[in-house]
Parts: structure tokens; sequence; C-alpha cells
């Protein structure tokens, strides 16, 4: 037997019967759904109870986690569920708007809703590395935390359900941009006589140090100061962008992944901030 709650879990993709396994793997006695039933196989062989549509899974349990491919998903699998009484927590990937709006609908079912962002893939899950952007309901948030800390760890970032998704995609757009610039550094050296591993070995320890310039870029947004103390003024950096963009060019290698953001810098520079730190692009995209 169990002292451990019992819950629901909508959706046994890759990342549904991760977080599966690890409630299973604490004891909590789980019901399963999935559109494709085959799917809960996994999960049902490990302890897990398979049920034939949605509106009985939701019944089963007082907590219903969400795990479906879209918020257009979540309102359908939900559609002929009684939420009544019920707590919703939706791990589906969406907007802020999606995540306000479902919400609302959620409460006007008479449910309470948690809304959450996985800021892990499904082999982190249950690992230290692993946490969850939750936003919305307080108390639903209190209430579980034990239950939702089982999988990964987890951070509430307000009271508004929007807040979740919304650290979500901002995180997800800066390892883009990450992504973008090693792409592009890979490609500079490519058919030199560069060994991509050694590369490897130079480049992320420079992106480490420069990671850390978002502590001052806060910083400085904080303050509104985007001058005291800098060291690569605007003026300077744009000044040096024609080196990097006649590199790509020797290299034969399109700059395309590097352009929009020389471009941004250099509207900022003739703007009148050419002595700026690289944080006032943040006020520019803004506008």
């Amino acid at each position: 037997m169990t002292d451990n709650a019992p819950l629901t879990l909508l959706g046994t993709g890759a990342m549904g019967t991760a977080l599966g396994r690890a409630w299973l793997a604490a004891g909590y006695p789980l019901t399963v759904w999935n559109r494709t039933r085959e799917r809960t196989a996994a999960l049902t062989a490990e302890g897990a109870v398979a049920v034939g549509s949605a509106a009985e899974a939701v019944a089963a349990n007082r907590l219903t986690v969400v795990c479906l491919l879209d918020d257009a998903s979540v309102g359908s699998a939900l559609a002929d569920a009684d939420l009544t009484g019920r707590d919703l927590v939706n791990l589906t990937t969406g907007t802020p708007d999606d995540a306000r709006a479902r919400a609302a609908w959620a409460g006007e079912r008479g449910a309470r809703l948690l809304d959450g962002g996985i800021m892990a893939v499904p082999p982190m899950i249950g690992t230290p590395g692993a946490y969850v952007f939750y936003s919305g309901h307080r108390e639903l948030f209190e209430e579980h935390r034990d239950a939702l800390a089982v999988p990964a760890g987890t951070r509430y970032v307000g009271a508004d359900p929007g807040l979740a998704a919304l650290h979500d995609v901002a995180l997800l757009s800066a390892m883009y941009g990450m992504f973008a610039g090693i792409t592009h550094a890979f490609a500079l050296v490519r058919g030199a006589d560069v060994a991509p591993r050694e590369f490897a070995d130079a480049l992320v320890p420079w992106l480490d140090a420069m990671a850390g310039t978002a502590h001052r870029t806060a910083e400085r947004l904080a303050s509104g100061d985007h001058t005291s103390g800098v060291v690569s003024h605007l003026a300077m950096q744009v000044a040096g962008a024609g080196t990097l963009l006649r590199t790509a060019q020797e290299q034969k290698v399109s700059a395309e992944l590097i352009t929009p953001f020389l471009d941004l810098m250099a509207r900022r520079l003739a703007d009148g901030h050419g002595q700026e730190d690289t944080s006032g692009l943040v006020d520019l995209l803004r506008r």
C-alpha cells in the first residue's frame, strides 16, 4: 500500500511515458489515457491502469496531468470530461495566451488549472537537472507540490497562467540563438584543417564564459543604464562586424545566421547609442 494520492496522466508519448514512469517508481497509483491506446502499454506493464476515454481518466482522480501534442488536443481530449472539482496540471507546450485562455476555460467548467513548461527532454526526467516552470493557481501548486516534484524540480513563477509558457519559450529562444551561433562557427571551420572535436573543445568553454553576460544584461535592464562600465560598446562591435562578414565570404559560408543580430546592432548605433552595451538592443526589439 502507498500513502501517495493517485493521479491521472493524459498523454503517453515520449514525455508522458517518462513522467508516468517516475510517478510509478515513486509509488503513485496512476491512471493513464492516450488516444492511441497501444501507446499506454509501457506504463501498464509497470503498474498503471489504462482506461478507454479521457473523461473516464479524469473521473478516476482529483489530479490530472495533461501532456499532449498542443493546446487544441487538450481541448479536444477534455471536451466530454466533467471537470467539476478537478485539478488540472497542463504540461502541454503552448504560448502564454494559450495558457491564459485554457485556465479561464477550465475555471468556467469548475476546475483549477496550473500551467507548466518542462525544461527537459524525456531522458532527463527523474534526474537532478530536469525542472518545470509552473504558473497559475498557487493553492493547487502548493497542494500537489510533492507529487509534481517527483519527475522534475519545480519552479513557481507567478499567478499569471501564461508566465510558465513565457519562461519556457524565452529559454528555448535563447537556446536556438546559441544553436545558430554554433552552426555558423562550425560552418566557418568546415573544410579547413580544423578537427571538429578539437574546435568543440575550444568553443564550449568560450560559450560558457559568454553566457555569464546574461547577468550583466539583467542588471542593466533593471537599472536602465546601458553605458556604465561597458567594455565593448556598440560602436566598437559594429566596426568589427565587417571582419565577421568578410571571413564568412572568404570561407564560402552564408552569413544568414548572424546578420540579423549584426544588423540590429547597426540600427541601434545609427540611433545614437554607440556607447551602449548590447543590452540596449532589448529595447530596440520591444519597439
